[in-house]
C-alpha cells in the first residue's frame, strides 16, 4: 500500500472526503516526525512506538581500495511494533 492508497483507505473507513483524509494523514506524520526530532517517543497503544536510536561512530573499509574511513555518529529513527499489531499480522 502506497499514501494515495491510505489516503482512499482513511477516507473510506472514516466516511471523510480524500481531501480531509490526506489532510489528517499529513499531520500525522508531520506530527511523529516533529516529536521524533525533539527526541520524543510516539507511542501508539496497540499498534507500536517510533523512537530515535543512536548509532557510535565507527570505522569502515571502503570495498574498491580497503581504505579505512571514519563512520560517523548517527541517529534513525527506528519502530517497535505493539502486540495486537504482532498478534493481527500472525493470524
Amino acid at each position: 500500500m502506497n499514501k494515495s492508497e491510505l489516503i482512499d483507505a482513511v477516507a473510506k473507513g472514516a466516511d471523510l472526503p480524500k481531501t480531509k483524509a490526506q489532510e489528517a494523514i499529513e499531520a500525522t506524520i508531520t506530527s511523529i516526525k516533529t516529536a521524533l526530532s525533539s527526541g520524543e517517543d510516539v507511542r501508539l497503544v496497540g499498534f507500536g512506538t517510533f523512537s530515535v536510536s543512536s548509532r557510535a561512530a565507527t570505522t569502515g573499509r571502503n570495498p574498491r581500495t580497503g581504505e579505512a574511513i571514519q563512520i560517523p555518529a548517527s541517529k534513525r529513527p527506528t519502530f517497535k511494533a505493539g502486540k495486537e499489531l504482532k498478534e493481527s499480522v500472525n493470524k
